[in-house]
């Protein structure tokens, strides 16, 4: 018999039929996908400028939990919606719901959401845009009404063209600009470094309990994601975050500058 062939045949062992593979002797199976990719933030080596901003949102975490000065990671997220074409058939006894792989495209929202780790407490607002006049009002609503007793509120935000006090002059007049500015005080992940926003943490969780499954319309996901905000804010689900600038100057030393003589 050859070898080589992909054939099989039976061969009878300790009483009984076996089903056996015949092949070249320890064979593996090819780890190489050639046609696979992974996206990644990939940081730049030996930069200050990473550094500097890593090093600044890590100092955030180590401080101590303040009502007064409420630490809150922002983030934000576009989502695509998309509705059924056909009825799924039901689950019943034994056999998953079913549903067709063709779907209609309902266009796109996006989500605003925020979260302090401290207290376990988050909220996240779904818009039409992503546009800087949407931000400066998720931020207007972050101060005036779910912080509006807090001296200052720490932000931590994505380096994004949108994150900026810039935003809120866009949206309200000088005055009322200025004066949401004040309430916040702001530190920047450092760019391919949003794995640094806690916010992406949460993000995760929403996407595999909550949006996993087609959404066809801005209401019904506003109604669904509701329902779960409410349900973790009851059990004040939290982050213990754990990476130090300790650690990043050992793990990920080759990003620093390098000082040799």
């Amino acid at each position: 018999m050859d070898v080589a062939s992909p054939r099989r045949h039976l061969q009878r062992a300790r009483g009984r039929l076996c089903l056996l593979r015949v092949g070249a002797p320890h064979t593996q199976k090819n780890k190489l996908s050639p046609h696979l990719k992974q996206q990644w933030c990939i940081p730049p080596e030996q930069n200050a400028e990473f550094v500097w901003h890593m090093e600044d949102v890590l100092d955030v975490y180590t401080r101590p939990y303040d009502p007064r000065f409420p630490q809150v990671c922002f983030d934000e997220r576009p989502v695509q919606l998309c509705a059924d074409v056909r009825e799924p058939e039901p689950a019943r006894p034994g056999v998953p719901t079913r549903e067709d792989y063709e779907y209609e495209r309902r266009g796109t929202a996006n989500l605003f959401p925020w979260y302090e780790p401290l207290k376990g407490k988050r909220h996240i607002e779904a818009t039409d845009d992503r546009r800087r006049p949407d931000w400066a009002h998720c931020i207007k609503d972050l101060v005036d009404v779910h912080y509006s007793d807090a001296e200052k509120i720490v932000l931590v935000l994505d380096n994004l063209n949108i994150h900026s006090p810039a935003s809120l002059y866009t949206a309200f007049e000088p005055r009322e600009a200025k004066r949401i500015a004040d309430k916040l005080e702001i530190h920047l992940t450092p760019k391919h470094g949003s794995w640094l926003n806690i916010a992406e943490i949460e993000l995760a969780v929403l996407a595999g309990q909550c949006l996993n499954r087609r959404l066809s319309d801005i209401e019904t996901m506003r109604q669904e994601i509701a329902a779960w905000e409410r349900d973790r804010n009851a059990v004040s689900t939290g982050v213990n975050w754990r990476f130090t600038t300790a650690d990043a100057r050992i793990k990920l030393k080759r990003l620093y500058p390098s000082h040799q003589p």
